[in-house]
Formats: C-alpha cells, structure tokens, sequence
C-alpha cells in the first residue's frame, strides 16, 4: 500500500458514499474544525484516492470533516496523502481510520460490515471486524443472512421466483439462461424441497433448517407453512394477528420492530407483520401481489410465508441476493413518461405501494429516488404513477398505499410551522382521487416512538418541535 503527499484542489475531491462508513457529516464537529482553520490551526493531511472511474478526481478515504470545514472556510487548496490500496477494501480502509478519533456506532458498524460484505463475499468476518472494531461474532450476527442469502444456487434461484409465481421467460432472462439451459433445471423442482421438509418433519426449527441447507428463512417458512389457512400461518409465526385500526384498541397495526426473517437491512424498512396483515385482509391464497418498489424484500418475503405470488421491481439489481426482485427505474424524465416494468396479461390482485417517502433517509437512498425530489416533483411523480397504475389493472385490483405525513419539523417549533411545508395524508388522498382511486380504509399504522433517543426528545421538547410517527395504511379500488 503505498502514498505520496501532495497539495490538490479541493473541488478535485468527492465524499463518495459507497465507501464512507458513518451514517452523514457532523455538522457541530465541521464547525469546530472551521473555527480553528480560521485561529490558523494546522490539520494533518486528509487521505485521499483517485477515483476508479473518473480521471483526475479522488474520494475521500480519511478526514471527511476536515475537507467539509476546509471548504467552508473557502480553502482552495488542501494537502493531501494520495493512497494507493493496491487491491485493498476503501470501505473497511476508511472504516478503520474513522474508528480512531470516534467510535462508529451500533447501526454505522452495522450498516459498514453489510456493505463491505455485499461488495465482496470473500471477505472474513475476522477482517472486518478488525476495520470497524467489532468482535467476529458480532460482525457474524450484522452478515448472517446476506452470508445465507449468498449460497443461493441457481437451482434454489428458480425454485424461489417459481414459487412466487414469476413467468418462466422472466426467470430465465433473469438469470441469465437460454430456454434449453433452463428446462433442464425445471425437473429438480419437485424434489428439491424434499431435504428440507424431512428436516421440518424431524422438529428442526426453521431457523436451523435455513441454517444448515443455506436458505433464506423465509424460503423455508414456505415449506413450513405450505397447505396451512392464514390464522395457522400467523399462529406458527408469532405474529399475532390485529382486529381493530384504533390506537385505544390493544390489538392496534403498531410493531415496534422489524421480524429480521423478513426483508433485508434497508433504509425506511417497514415490519413484515404489516405486510401480512395487508396480504391476509385483502387477498386469497395464490393471489398475485405487485410491489413497484420493493427495496429490501419484505413484500416478496411475506408472500412466500403466506403463500401469495409476488412480482417485485426495484432499481437496485441484486441478482445474486434478490433474484425475485427484479431491476426496473420509475423514470418521470423518459420522453416517454412513466413506463410499465412488464408486458403480460396477467394482472394484480392487490398492489402494495410503499414508496420512500418524501425526504425521509434521502441521503440513504440511490441518488435516482424519487425521495430526492422536491416537493412539487414529489407529488407530481405520484400523480403518474397512479394513472399508469390504473390503466394496467383490473377493475377489482386493490392498492394498499403506505405513507405518512411529512413535516419538516427538525427545526421548527410546532407553532412556526406553515401550511405549504409540509405534505399531509390530505394531499395524497387528494391525489389518488383525482386520479381515480378511491379509499375503502385508512389505517394508522405508526411507526413507534421508542425509536427516538433520550438525547433527540430533549431536544425537540426545549424547542417545541412536535415530531412526526404517524404512518397510515390506505386501502383503495378504482370503482365506487
């Protein structure tokens, strides 16, 4: 691994955030460095890269907010250590220089040991934790299921978009396979499962089944589940199952947190008990469900444990991890306008829409996400995407809409805050009206307060702020 230092512009120098470990820029912290820049404060060099894919340029590897308060500041020009790798991981590499001077946390090591295991699976849990400072044990416990997911064969791929009722075309595009190539492996689907359900039978638990043969969990939980009604399925999960939408009501649509069989570790993931119980209200056994923005998988997950086919789009390709999921870019820029992801005469039962919301882990998600947006574009999006949905339909079909009011409140005492800054549930309901949608149920599902730290509710208290963990659930049709 080798370097140089030198004197480089700073606007030659990106924060790329495919390998910077920490969850975002700590403001408080580029302003004291900002301070002492000005008092005539010398730093040490930052440590850069040059970018892989574009000439000229490097990203940041050490020294994120040095180069922030650098730039406030109007530095034009900064020293810099010029890193060379040599094959080594940037991420874990500036991993391992964050942990110096402040600790990554819970969800930064978390989130870090993911992304540096998706990037490369060869990697060892010793070394990763060697970069973020965990123990391997814990750095097994944040990669258990990408590390399962990852022994995925092709035949259990098949085996998996089969069950959720993917057409044969598309799964054989999907991974890549001629029609003769993918016949052969259509015969191993019958017995494929038999290893596994003897296992079931023996009394092993789905987790030690998903173990031992490399599946996901809720691949197995499909095999567990299989022949049995909804009310059995919940019982065998866990889950319980919620009778009223009221928040007196004891039974209410609240979970405090994710089931982690279900759905991979994702910005703005939502519980998989949410799904069900929006699957086992408004479908039927073997109904066909649309996600359009699936993200981490739980709607796909869930339809497999209760034994609904699932089509599932996202504009992250994982096609070794989430084959079923497969990559589709809602483009409102397209000449075009807004595209339907497949061409087939089947139709959706029920569509399960849970876009990012509006704001909300902007930074977390792909720079094309429709979060992102501004407001008007927001809306705007939505708008066009609810035409389009109607229109490739059928007339029973029914939208379950997941969203919540957005306020921007971070900063605002609850008394200073103004109509147009915000974007209520109203105004969705709005536009599904108008664009032909018509809700049957709204259902408060919030999010639970014991997300929040001690340290942020003091805050918001001594400013008034009123905070929102509001989240709703609307049932819709496109007849009266």
């Amino acid at each position: 691994m080798t370097q140089q230092t030198s004197k480089i512009p700073i606007s030659s120098i990106i924060l790329d955030e495919d390998i910077y470990p920490r969850k975002g820029i700590d403001h408080k912290r580029v302003a004291i460095f900002s301070e002492n820049i000005r008092d005539g404060f010398r730093f040490d060099p930052i440590e850069v890269e040059p970018c892989p894919d574009r000439p000229g340029w490097y990203r940041l590897l050490d020294g994120a907010h040095r180069w922030s308060a650098f730039k406030s500041t109007g530095v034009e020009e900064v020293e810099a250590i010029i890193k060379d790798l040599d094959g080594n991981d940037p991420l874990l590499y500036a991993a391992k220089k964050a942990i110096g001077p402040r600790q990554l946390t819970e969800d930064e090591s978390r989130d870090t040991a993911r992304r540096a295991y998706s990037g490369n699976a060869s990697l060892s849990s010793v070394d990763i934790g060697k970069a973020i400072g965990r123990a391997r044990r814990t750095v097994d416990s944040y990669i258990a299921d990408l590390r399962a997911v990852n022994q995925m064969g092709l035949d259990i791929k098949i085996f998996r978009m089969n069950r959720l009722g993917i057409p044969q075309d598309r799964i054989a595009e999907r991974l890549g396979l001629a029609r003769t190539s993918f016949q052969y492996h259509l015969p191993k689907m019958a017995t494929l499962p038999d290893s596994a359900n003897g296992d079931l039978a023996s009394g092993f638990t789905v987790a030690q089944v998903a173990q031992k043969h490399g599946w996901a969990d809720p691949m197995v939980w499909s095999l567990a589940l299989e022949g049995k009604n909804d009310h059995d399925r919940f019982k065998e999960l866990g889950w319980g199952f919620c009778t009223w939408d009221n928040l007196k009501v004891t039974r209410k649509w609240e979970w405090n947190d994710c089931d982690k069989q279900f759905g991979d570790d994702w910005p703005g993931r939502i519980p998989a008990q949410l799904i069900a119980h929006i699957l086992r209200y408004f479908t039927k056994p073997d109904d066909l469900v649309l996600d359009p923005m699936a993200g981490g998988g739980v709607t796909p997950d869930a339809c497999l444990a209760l034994g609904r086919r699932c089509w599932a789009f996202d504009m992250m390709d994982r096609p070794e991890t989430r084959p079923e999921i497969e990559p589709f870019t809602w483009d409102i820029s397209s000449d075009q306008g807004l595209l339907w992801p497949v061409s087939a005469k089947e139709k959706p039962d029920l569509v399960i829409f849970d876009p990012p919301y509006f704001d909300k882990k902007a930074d977390s998600y792909d720079k094309k996400s429709i979060s992102g947006l501004s407001r008007k574009a927001y809306l705007e999006f939505l708008e066009a995407f609810f035409i389009l949905l109607k229109l490739n339909v059928k007339k029973k079909t029914r939208l379950a809409f997941i969203n919540a009011d957005w306020r921007d409140f971070q900063n605002t005492s609850a008394a200073e805050e103004k109509y147009k800054g915000g974007i209520l549930i109203d105004d969705y309901i709005d536009i599904l009206k108008r664009t032909g949608w018509y809700h049957t149920h709204i259902i408060q599902a919030p999010i639970s307060s014991q997300r929040f730290n001690a340290g942020v509710v003091c805050a918001m208290q001594k400013k008034n702020i009123l905070g929102v963990i509001s989240r709703y659930v609307i049932i819709l049709g496109t007849y009266h």
